[in-house]
């Protein structure tokens, strides 16, 4: 059976290693290192006893500015596209949601010179019997 005498414990398996923890500042330090070119990722992957996909997945961190760092300016366009994309998918539901609703005769598009969409709500309360506002 393989093992390893752990004081106290008794046995431990090999897959229970006890869990690492790295402080931001020699993440920062590892990932701004790997940037400035000085080592390899397969260099600080050995140095470190740390995973390749840890490695950039502090990398990716370091750049949304995780390790008191300021973010890239790529990471931050980064994540303005995607909460602008989030917008763009909320209004396209938004906006099939009301064709549907034209097509099946709920409510009625405004007049030319009216462009105010309460009056089409409004209209379609009157309509259906509901409270006039």
């Amino acid at each position: 059976m393989t093992g390893t005498q752990v004081p106290g414990n008794g046995r431990k398996d090999l897959a229970m290693k006890h869990r690492r923890s790295f402080a931001a500042d020699l993440k920062r330090q590892i990932i701004e290192e790997l940037l400035s070119g000085v080592s390899t990722p397969a260099q600080l992957i050995r140095r470190y006893e740390i995973s390749s996909s840890l490695l950039y997945h502090w990398k990716e961190q370091y750049a949304k500015g995780r390790f008191n760092n300021e973010p890239s300016k790529e990471a931050a366009l980064e994540d303005r596209v995607r909460q602008l994309e989030q917008l763009v998918g909320k209004l396209t539901m938004e906006n099939e949601f009301l064709k549907k609703a034209v097509q099946r005769g709920l409510l009625t598009l405004p007049k030319k010179n009216d462009n105010s969409l309460l009056n089409t709500v409004t209209s379609l309360k009157t309509r259906k019997g509901g409270a006039n506002l």
